[in-house]
């Protein structure tokens, strides 16, 4: 048994079906700017890019806490000797 249910259109695509020219001009210009927008929004882009990489980090961290812990701790040492570098450097 199918249940006829209309399926979402994403706000970037112009939906099938649509027979007056007008609409259809209008359903394309609406799916046109809501593109642009999409590309042309830098700080929601950015937001999304840093939710995948959050999101991506925690994955990593939940299947390999060793190697996060490892990763963490390098970087620790990283910044650490880049601060001590940069001082000893300044103090000369």
């Amino acid at each position: 048994m199918s249940i006829d249910r209309p399926v979402p259109v994403p706000k970037t695509a112009v939906p099938v079906g649509i027979s007056d020219p007008v609409e259809q001009a209008r359903a394309e210009l609406k799916a046109a700017l809501a593109a642009i927008e999409v590309k042309a929004n830098l700080p929601r882009r950015a937001s999304d890019a840093v939710d995948r990489g959050i999101h991506e980090v925690r994955e990593f961290r939940r299947q390999n806490p060793g190697a996060a812990a490892a990763a963490v701790a390098g970087v620790a040492a990283a910044v650490g000797f880049a601060v001590w570098g940069i001082v000893r450097a300044y103090t000369r």
